[in-house]
């Protein structure tokens, strides 16, 4: 018995005896593990609020359970159609623009032989990343305001007329989609510039050896060498394409703009906060969260099913 006891324990003790001698290693997982904890899955449990008619002085255990009350509200509300229109194309809207310009930024900065210019160019494209909305939005009204903006001043000296680019309906989606591909654009390529940095040098030197172009050896050998990755960044984006941009949908917008300028996030802002109708914003949340999950798992196996890369 006690032979068979030992033989059980054996593999915990090796555990603890790997655990003892990596402790390092393992004690790093601590404050992922503590946040991941505290800060995503702790307040799932506060998620059931969108089931009931929240109030802050019954708390969270003590409202009253209404179902899929908050649900119904929102997908019948007046402004549902809207919201959930202006939300995905501007999601569509970014993937489509920011995603073929980063790998095209990365591609650029990769071929290039000149060091110097490299890395100008690379800081100047990363900047923007590390700057808010407050201040984007300051250097968007330096350049697009309609009385002294720079552009509108090049417009008016070309004998044209002043346009309202932040108030106009035409071309606020316009500002919205290119903005963020500015700001966002450097820093998203990264990722791709790290894959391209795996790819073997020897099939360059092949390819350059049968006389191919550098348009050839990106369109034949970067471009397809890259690919699983490029696969993986899309189905991570439409996951999240009901995250059309808070931040700087938030500071862009004005009411001459709203019908095509409010999304889910700052229609929930209004009812959530500004309302105190907490309930909804949370049904609201869960919704987007699973939408998201749905078409993550969707869009994974249309892709696994027709090309060879598939995010698992």
């Amino acid at each position: 018995m006690d032979a068979q006891n030992a033989k059980v324990l054996t593999p915990q003790k090796d555990l603890w005896r790997e655990i003892k001698r990596h402790f390092s290693v393992y004690a790093l997982l601590v404050i992922p593990l503590v946040y991941y904890t505290v800060i995503k899955y702790g307040p799932i449990v506060n998620g059931q609020i969108a089931f009931k008619s929240f109030t802050p002085l019954n708390g969270v255990w003590g409202s009253k359970w209404v179902g899929l009350h908050n649900f119904t509200d929102f997908f019948q509300s007046f402004y549902f159609t809207e919201l959930l229109r202006n939300t995905v194309l501007y999601s569509l809207a970014k993937l489509v623009v920011s995603v073929p310009l980063s790998i095209i930024l990365a591609v650029t900065l990769y071929e290039c032989t000149h060091d110097i210019l490299r890395r100008v160019v690379q800081t100047l494209a990363y900047l923007p990343h590390f700057l808010s909305w407050v201040i984007m939005y300051g250097i968007l009204l330096a350049l697009l305001a309609p009385g002294d903006g720079m552009v509108n001043d090049i417009i008016k000296f070309c004998g044209g007329t002043p346009v309202g680019f932040l108030t106009d309906t035409k071309s606020f989606p316009v500002i919205v989609v290119l903005s963020d591909a500015w700001k966002e654009m450097g820093w998203a390529a990264i990722v791709f510039i790290a894959a391209l940095m795996a790819i073997d040098p020897s099939l360059f030197e092949a390819a350059m050896v049968e006389g191919a172009t550098a348009v050839q050896r990106v369109w034949y050998i970067t471009l397809p060498s890259i690919k699983p990755v490029i696969v993986t960044v899309v189905l991570l984006k439409l996951g999240t394409i009901l995250n059309a941009g808070f931040n700087q949908m938030f500071m862009l917008y004005s009411v001459p703009v709203y019908s095509v300028a409010d999304i889910i996030d700052t229609w929930v802002y209004r009812q959530g906060l500004l309302e105190f109708q907490f309930a909804l914003a949370t049904a609201v949340g869960i919704f987007k969260g699973v939408f998201g999950m749905i078409l993550v798992a969707l869009s994974n196996w249309v892709v696994k099913k027709f090309t060879e890369s598939s995010l698992y």
